[in-house]
């Protein structure tokens, strides 16, 4: 079981911050640091000092740190062109000896967008079915040929495709709760299925939908990975439970139904059932990204357990 941290700058944090909480990751043997792609605050986080970007901060983490893989989830497709979204992880997977994911969804949050003055667009996933075909399209030409594409939302005409990813393939994650055509895209373009904040039940519902339309596109259903995203809240006691479940704004007993909370014997027990549904990586989405003591706590006592 791998164990990623996730975490969410939209609601407050500065790239110093990032920087410490990416090289602590390292350190402590997590197998990558990945970020959502907001640029807005969610709820009541003051989201001071604001928002930074994910492709600028993965940048500067890449040339920071030397191990971990580096991702989104998920960056959102109303915010790049797909062309400029394929050089920019291009660009970053290059800067990082290649430990580049990038996790690419439709967008959602309509408040940041009118927020920032970015186009909020009724057909987001109609258009992330052409993005998905462009970047990964862009990425597979040959060195010497053009690519083109004539799509509903997006044209391009004898593109160089360049520049190219230091991997040969950059993994491709998509996510969700869609039933029909969230698992169809996975199966046409993804190497990883990732399903956040859901119950185990329909993590195992959800699984199932994916693995049947990979079969159905003549994949190996085994040939994806698949993973959870979930909020963590460990402690080596109830009392320290309930104190880092404060500072989140959070009760103990909702993170236990819905997250991964209690002492490490319990998360460690959750993950596992998490493990028997099929899943083999999660995100741990760290809300409290001032308290590296969690971090240590959960590399020591959760991870080693897993690993």
């Amino acid at each position: 079981m791998d164990l990623r941290i996730f975490t969410e700058p939209q609601q407050g944090a500065s790239y110093e911050t990032l920087l410490t909480v990416a090289k602590a990751s390292e350190d402590l043997g997590f197998d990558a640091f990945f970020r959502s792609d907001h640029y807005l605050r969610m709820g009541s986080a003051d989201g001071l000092p604001g928002p930074t970007d994910a492709w600028i901060t993965l940048a500067g983490l890449a040339r920071e740190t030397k191990r971990i893989r580096l991702g989104t989830l998920m960056t959102a497709g109303t915010f790049r062109l797909p062309g400029v979204l394929a050089i920019q992880v291009a660009q970053v997977d290059q800067m990082s000896g290649g430990r580049v994911e990038l996790g690419l969804g439709a967008g959602w949050f309509e408040e940041e967008h009118k927020a920032y003055g970015i186009p909020f667009p009724k057909e987001k996933f109609a258009r992330l079915e052409e993005q998905l075909a462009i970047v990964t399209g862009l990425w597979a030409t040959e060195t010497g040929r053009t690519f083109s594409y004539d799509g509903t939302y997006y044209q391009l005409t004898d593109s160089p495709a360049l520049p190219k990813p230091a991997q040969s393939k950059v993994p491709i994650l998509i996510g969700g709760h869609g039933a029909k055509r969230t698992p169809r895209l996975t199966a046409q373009y993804a190497d990883e299925f990732n399903l956040p904040f859901a119950s185990i039940e329909d993590t195992e519902r959800q699984f199932g939908r994916v693995r049947a339309a990979a079969e159905a596109v003549g994949r190996k259903a085994d040939d994806l990975v698949y993973s959870n995203a979930l909020i963590v809240c460990v402690g080596k006691d109830d009392a320290e439970v309930a104190r880092r479940a404060a500072s989140i704004g959070r009760e103990v007993g909702e993170l236990k139904v819905n997250g991964l909370a209690g002492s490490p014997a319990e998360v460690v027990d959750k993950i596992g059932r998490y493990g028997a549904v099929g899943a083999s990586r999660v995100y741990l989405q760290v809300m409290d990204l001032d308290d590296l003591d969690h971090l240590e706590l959960i590399s020591s006592q959760v991870q080693s357990q897993l690993s």
